[in-house]
Parts: structure tokens; C-alpha cells; sequence
């Protein structure tokens, strides 16, 4: 079965786009100044993030799902949700304990449904509505918190601190909530 499509094409896109983001955060910023770079960051993320959406639309539209699109979906937008923490964690625009509960919840339930999938019950931790909304919250403060301005009266930075700890909240919640549904097999393993 060919591995290559439309679809996995957006998602290596958006993994290229994760070594761009940080360069221009650790390039000199004379040249551009700092809000200039601010907002290519938080419009570059926006972009990644519509891509992330589009491949899956496409994908499932176009009945070009793979296993191997179903994999690297994920690990893409784990990188890159976990770049630009770590960017904004040295900008210092996001406390470092909002990054580890978001960092460690990513690689726990990726552990747990890696897990999972090797003893044949990946869906009893399916993706649910409480991950959906800690994807949006995370997506949404992110870009807010790479741009940090305020624009036609509007503080995007204060919005993104908002959005960054609801994304805590409900990062804790939906962990919780995975690990609730796969207690019974990890008891009885």
C-alpha cells in the first residue's frame, strides 16, 4: 500500500516547519525585531495547526488513512505543540510546571495507548471529547502566547496565559480520564 499522499505529505510539512520555528527564535533579531518575529512565529503555528487539521480532513475525505498517516499525525503535532512550549518556556511566557503537566501528560498517553495497542484494547482509550478540548485550548494559546502583543486593544498575551492554564486544567482532567478507562487492563497486567 503506497504511504504517500496529500494528506502524510501536510504532516512532514509540519514537522519541517518545527527546526523553522525554533531557528526563528534563536536567530538574532536585528534584522526583523522582536514583534516581527512574534508574529511570523505565532501566523507560522496558526498555518501548522490548519495543516494538522487538513490532513486529517483530507485524509479521511479522499479515504486515504494509513497506518502510517495514523502514527505520524500525532508525533507531529506532539513535537509541535512541545517546540513551542519550550520556546515560550524560554521566553519566558509559560510557567515551567504548566509545561511539564503538558509535556508529561503527552508522553504518558502516548505510553499508555502505545501500550494498549500491544495487548489488542487501544480503544478503550480512544480519543474523547475532554482530549479534543485540550488540543483546542493548547492550539489556541499557543499562537496567542508566540505573538504576546496587544492589537487593536486586544491582549493576546493575557488571552494565551487564560487559555495556557484552562489547557493545564483540562491536560490533568483528560489524563485522568485515560488513565481511569485503562485501569482495569493495567491492574490485570
Amino acid at each position: 500500500m503506497n504511504t504517500f499522499n496529500i494528506p502524510i505529505a501536510l504532516t512532514w510539512f509540519r514537522v519541517a516547519m518545527i527546526p523553522l520555528l525554533v531557528a526563528l527564535y534563536y536567530l538574532p533579531t536585528d534584522w526583523m525585531g522582536v514583534s516581527v518575529r512574534d508574529t511570523i512565529g505565532a501566523f507560522a503555528f496558526i498555518f501548522a495547526a490548519i495543516t494538522d487539521w487538513l490532513d486529517g480532513y483530507l485524509a479521511r475525505r479522499w479515504n486515504q488513512t494509513t497506518a502510517f498517516g495514523a502514527f505520524l499525525d500525532p508525533v507531529a503535532d506532539k513535537l509541535m505543540v512541545c517546540a513551542a512550549l519550550l520556546i515560550l518556556l524560554d521566553l519566558g511566557r509559560v510557567d515551567s510546571f504548566v509545561v511539564l503537566i503538558i509535556i508529561g501528560r503527552e508522553i504518558t498517553i502516548t505510553a499508555l495507548r502505545e501500550w494498549m495497542a500491544t495487548i489488542g484494547a487501544r480503544d478503550s482509550v480512544a480519543v474523547h471529547w475532554l482530549g479534543k478540548f485540550k488540543t483546542a485550548a493548547q492550539m489556541s494559546a499557543i499562537p496567542c502566547l508566540l505573538f504576546a502583543q496587544t492589537y487593536y486593544g486586544i491582549d493576546f498575551y493575557l488571552i494565551g496565559q487564560v487559555l495556557v492554564y484552562i489547557a493545564a486544567v483540562l491536560t490533568i482532567w483528560s489524563m485522568c480520564y485515560y488513565l481511569h478507562k485503562a485501569w482495569p487492563l493495567l491492574k490485570g497486567k
